[in-house]
């Protein structure tokens, strides 16, 4: 085997200082942010609230195979017939009436209380599922309306930042100006005042971003200090369809299976109109020079005093079923008027923001434009285009108060029915 000549080895180098140099030079795969669906998805992952309905769940289903089962039997040991005086006082074995006895007794539930039971068993089951998925839409909800306010809370703070840049680019203008007589002293004091009130704003405008993000940090961890990525995506939402799928409102829903869990009861409490029964055997041990015995029996429940103890029970049970009923359909009621109240607001909300950015904007910066131009040729007053610049951002400000409004609102019309 022959070694490589010094141009191979060359060639080797210089390839491999190429390879070391695109590795270095490439970028890893960097973290691009947190997005409205990631944080929606992790929100979803970690909500401890989730959790905990999940093992609600979980303990509901583990209970159905009990609901229809019988109850555990019972064994029974003891002695029957001991003396207790003469000359066989305490003996087990003597006297042929005494007996050494164990038995089996097993209580049977009618067939339509078990019925009930099997019943009341699945309702709950239903009852936990759709307080799952009740529980989920509110994380969903929750989490979008947290990052959706980081956003808006940083997008405010950036406008606002234009606007104090430019306070500062006219101050340094300022002095040139007031030394060839274009400007009075005066006007640098009110461009430093204008410069305390932006600070003041900025101040806020912190605050809120730091708040906002606080309340994303409930549902996403550390990911919340990420910076987000995107803008909110656009949300539609199908007025009549949402009023069409009230009866499956988050809070509604949970009361289709309550009820079925009220109904199961109140058969229950009929079937114990019906009365149980129950079967025993037993096994009795005598003396050896007696022989031993088995005896089996039946025993029934007599519900002989309906009219005061099983008829109430069930009329309580039926009176149940109306109040679950009631606050249904006064639920139903609040929460139709709430929606319809929310279209409206949507709706005139979207009116204000074609408004705003078709006219009111153009309009705001004409004026900054003309007055502005009167300032340099020395026609106005620096107030004057102050007061026109900060009108101007806070026209755009409420455009973004407007878009928060917006979006905020179209994710909770979103996220009121349960699947």
């Amino acid at each position: 085997m022959g070694y490589p000549n010094r141009t191979t080895r060359r060639a080797a180098h210089a390839a491999t200082a190429v390879w070391l140099v695109a590795a270095l030079t490439t970028p890893g795969p960097a973290n691009a942010g947190l997005g409205f669906d990631e944080a929606t998805r992790l929100a979803r992952e970690r909500a401890p609230a989730l959790l905990a309905q999940q093992h609600a769940l979980a303990g509901a289903q583990a209970q159905q195979a009990a609901a229809g089962t019988l109850p555990d039997p019972r064994l029974s040991v003891g002695v029957e017939n001991l003396p207790i005086g003469g000359p066989d006082r305490y003996a087990l074995t003597r006297d042929f009436m005494t007996m050494q006895r164990i038995g089996l007794m097993q209580e049977v539930p009618n067939a339509p209380k078990r019925a009930a039971r099997v019943a009341g068993a699945l309702a709950r089951i239903d009852r936990e599922r759709t307080m799952l998925a009740v529980a989920e839409l509110a994380v969903r909800r929750d989490a979008a309306l947290a990052w959706v306010a980081s956003y808006y809370a940083e997008a405010r703070a950036k406008q606002l930042a234009e606007l104090v840049r430019e306070n500062q680019l006219l101050q340094d203008t300022l002095d040139a100006r007031i030394a060839n007589g274009k400007a009075m002293p005066a006007e640098r004091t009110m461009a430093r005042q204008d410069a305390l009130m932006l600070a003041d704003r900025q101040d806020d405008l912190q605050r809120d971003i730091a708040k906002a993000r606080t309340s994303l940090r409930r549902w996403v961890g550390s990911r919340a200090d990420e910076p987000l990525e995107g803008a909110p995506p656009p949300i539609s939402v199908a007025a009549e369809q949402t009023r069409a799928d009230m009866h499956r409102h988050a809070e509604i829903a949970p009361y289709a299976p309550m009820s079925a869990m009220a109904r199961a009861e109140a058969s229950e409490a009929d079937a114990e109109q019906r009365g149980d029964w129950a079967w025993e055997v037993a096994y009795q041990r005598r003396g050896a020079q007696y022989g031993d015995m088995v005896s089996f029996q039946l025993s029934f429940d007599l519900p002989w005093n309906r009219e005061q103890r099983q008829r109430p029970q069930l009329a309580a049970k039926l009176k149940d079923i109306e109040r679950i009923e009631a606050e249904r359909e006064d639920v139903m009621r609040r929460h139709r008027e709430e929606l319809d109240m929310q279209l409206a607001e949507l709706q005139a909300l979207d009116a204000q923001r074609v408004r705003l950015e078709s006219q009111g904007l153009p309009l705001a910066a004409e004026r900054v434009n003309l007055l502005m131009a009167s300032y340099q040729a020395g026609r106005s007053d620096l107030g004057a285009v102050l007061t026109a610049r900060r009108d101007a951002v806070e026209l755009r400000l409420r455009l973004l108060d407007l878009d928060a409004q917006r979006t905020a609102l179209r994710v909770r019309l979103t996220t009121l029915i349960a699947e």
